[in-house]
């Protein structure tokens, strides 16, 4: 599993011109799934996501975490962090879970943050997606489970 999470004061998230999702400052999630994912990786995630020290605290130290801040979460599927352009120039998506097993999981791991963020908001699952933030920092950090849980 891998998380790409980019510290936003905005985000929000349109399909065919309609907003489906929007947060004020807090975390963006890119969320993607390979083989070997499971139910315990997640939970172990979004563990890691929320206990992220990356918001300034009163000395401009990066000492909070998302929930110290009251931050929200936009949380977006996104099969392309398992791209490899390794080969060539035109990237390969072989990596990338299929879409009937990453899409429970993407619900699954929208659950478990719902359960604890009180103002989680999501794209859509497979659908075109036109992501717009505003980044502070630019504040973003790459999240592999197998790096992060040798798994």
């Amino acid at each position: 599993m891998r998380v790409l999470v980019q510290e936003v004061l905005s985000a929000s998230v349109k399909i065919e011109g309609k907003e489906v999702g929007s947060i004020a400052r807090g975390f963006l999630l890119f969320v993607g799934f390979t083989s070997g994912d499971d139910e315990d990786i997640i939970k172990r995630m979004v563990d890691k996501v929320l206990k992220l020290r990356v918001f300034p605290d009163e000395n401009g130290k990066t000492n909070l975490s998302l929930g110290d801040v009251g931050g929200e979460v936009l949380s977006v599927s996104q099969f392309t962090l398992y791209a490899s352009a390794k080969e060539g120039n035109r990237p390969s998506f072989i990596n990338a879970m299929r879409p009937e097993e990453a899409k429970p999981l993407f619900a699954y791991w929208n659950n478990i943050l719902r359960e604890r963020i009180p103002n989680l908001q999501t794209g859509v699952f497979g659908a075109d997606m036109k992501v717009s933030l505003i980044n502070d920092g630019p504040f973003t950090l790459w999240l592999d489970s197998k790096e992060l849980f040798n798994k």
